[in-house]
Formats: structure tokens, sequence, C-alpha cells
């Protein structure tokens, strides 16, 4: 099988690419990735004999059209995704998230080539800490973000694109990811790294926000599973039961380093920042028989913690900006 991975150098797409690798070596693997700030080429150097990289933009028609003529399968991670970031400059955020998009939908279409559209559970909006419902496939789209909006459009686009051309594409939305090789500006590498570097670690408001945690190897496991099975036109939600407040996050990688359950600064709440997330991932697990393997989320983040102090060369170079393109937020 030859499988086209846009993105395949950021921290999703570039775990998933090592996994396929590992996992099932008759695939040919080529990776397209625009490499910004938050994807890297050493993200990928275990595996760098083992697949075709190529780096360009997914708005790249004539490229994009290129690389899917020689696919039979195109995974879809490539994206901007940080909040914080679209809140300063939404622009990045419409031209990767809908231009990409359409740019790639268009090409699976004219080569009728299998799609995977991987988007966020942040699509829904939120949801109030004490209600106890959670994200299905039928909740109502209600975006808070530049970012959330821009992969909700996108979504739609695919929607749209399986109804009126044929494609024959599935979609999944994934809770929050954790794991190695997420960029140092997202929650919880960002904590671990100030630790680290001898920081204290942020965090927004009162830290009651909940979220729900899932390891980057199951969230890929997931997707494969429904590459493999999943009905064509289908959304599957990912999830792995995760859920805990921003508050207790931080004071378990306290505690897992050695520091004071209090030893962290409050900083000012983000703008519109969403209450809670929660997947219902029943689709997923009872009709392609996925189930996570992560289940303990303090192991996994213990695992997390120990990459991040095991590989400083990977992430210490960004660590100097990224904190001071927060202080400049007031974050």
């Amino acid at each position: 099988m030859r499988i086209l991975v846009t993105g395949g150098a950021g921290f999703i797409g570039s775990n998933f690419v090592s996994a396929m690798a590992r996992d099932r070596p008759d695939a040919v693997l080529t990776v397209l990735d625009s490499l910004t700030y938050a994807g890297s080429r050493a993200s990928l150097s275990a595996i760098d004999g083992s697949i075709d990289f190529v780096e360009g933009d997914i708005v790249d028609a004539r490229l994009v059209n290129r690389l899917v003529s020689d696919a039979d399968v195109v995974v879809h991670f490539a994206a901007e995704s940080h909040n914080d970031n679209s809140l300063v400059d939404p622009l990045p955020f419409l031209q990767t998230n809908i231009v990409g998009t359409y740019t790639l939908l268009q090409a699976v279409r004219h080569h009728d080539v299998r799609y995977h559209h991987v988007s966020t559970d942040e699509v829904y909006g939120d949801l109030e800490l004490d209600d106890p419902a959670k994200f299905t496939e039928l909740t109502p789209y209600n975006p808070s973000s530049p970012y959330s909006s821009t992969k909700a459009a996108s979504d739609m686009l695919v929607r749209a694109w399986v109804r009126s051309f044929g494609v024959r594409a599935t979609l999944s939305n994934c809770s929050n990811n954790y794991g190695p090789y997420q960029h140092v500006e997202k929650f919880i590498p960002r904590q671990i790294t100030n630790i680290l570097t001898g920081v204290r670690p942020k965090l927004y408001g009162a830290g009651k926000n909940v979220r729900d945690w899932i390891h980057v190897e199951d969230h890929n496991a997931a997707v494969w599973r429904i590459l493999e099975a999943g009905e064509i036109g289908r959304t599957y939600l990912i999830g792995a039961d995760g859920e805990l407040d921003n508050l207790s996050v931080v004071r378990m990688i306290l505690e897992l380093m050695d520091k004071a359950p209090d030893d962290f600064d409050h900083v000012a709440d983000r703008a519109g920042h969403d209450l809670r997330y929660a997947i219902d991932s029943s689709t997923l697990r009872n009709e392609l028989g996925w189930q996570p393997r992560y289940n303990d989320f303090r192991s996994g983040l213990q695992a997390t913690i120990n990459w991040y102090r095991d590989n400083p060369t990977w992430w210490a170079n960004d660590k100097d900006a990224v904190e001071l393109r927060y202080q400049v937020q007031g974050a």
C-alpha cells in the first residue's frame, strides 16, 4: 500500500509514520510537510531511510496532485493547530486548514484515492463542567476559536465532497493528544520542559478547564483501524476516557518530577477558553473493535516526561522562542 501522509513531520503525524514503518514494513510511505516551526525532520530521523520525504505545502495544487496520483491512501494530519496562535493571527489557519484541505480533496477526487481526514473535538465547542454528557458523532458543531472554526470548516468540506463527488473519505475527531515529539508550545510539554529548564509551570486561570487526554499511539492506532474497516462517509470519535482538569495535570507533572504541588504560576486565562471536552468513543470501540492501550494517564505521562528528559536536543532550540512569545502574550 502506498500511503501519503500530510503533516508527517509534526507531532501526531510523525508518530503515525513511525508506527507504520515499524508495524507495516510493506507500506510505501511518503511524507508531505512544509516544515513550519511545528514540523521537524528530526522527528523522523530514526526512519529516514524508510520513507520518501517531500518538503512542500498542501495548498500547492500541482505538487499535491502529483503526490496523490502515486498514492493508494491519503492520511491528512497537516494543520495549523495552536489555539493561542490562532487568536494572534488567524490567517495561516484559514490557508492551511481550509484551502489546504480543499486542495487535497480535489486531488483525491480526481484520482479516486482513499482519504482519511484527521480533526479535533474542538469543533464541537465545549461542555459545562458539571454536564454528564460527552461529544458524540451527532453533537452539533459550535467552534469557539479561529483554530477550531477552520477545522470545522474543513470537516464540512470533506462531507460535502463525499456526498457531491463520491470521494472515498472517512473522518475522525480526537481528544487532546500527548506523548513524544509534541512541540513545546503545547500544554503538557511546556510544563515538563519548564521544570527541566528551571522555570515554574504556567496555568491559565484557576485551571478548572477539563481536557480528555489520549496517548498519541492510541490515536494513531484508531486512525489505522478506521482506514482498515471504517465506513465511507462516517465520522468516528477517538477518545480514551482521560478527563482531567488542567490543575490536576500540572500537579501530577510536578509530583512525577519531584516538585511541590503548588510550585507553579497562575497566568491570565486565554480568551474564549473552552471549559470541558469529553469524547464518547463507543462507536469506534463497538463497531471497529478499537481499544486504547494507555488506560492509565499517570503512567503515560511518566513515559512522556522521561522522553522529554532524555531528548533535550529535540526541543531545546525552540524553548526560548516559545517562552518569549508567551511572555509577550502575558501567558
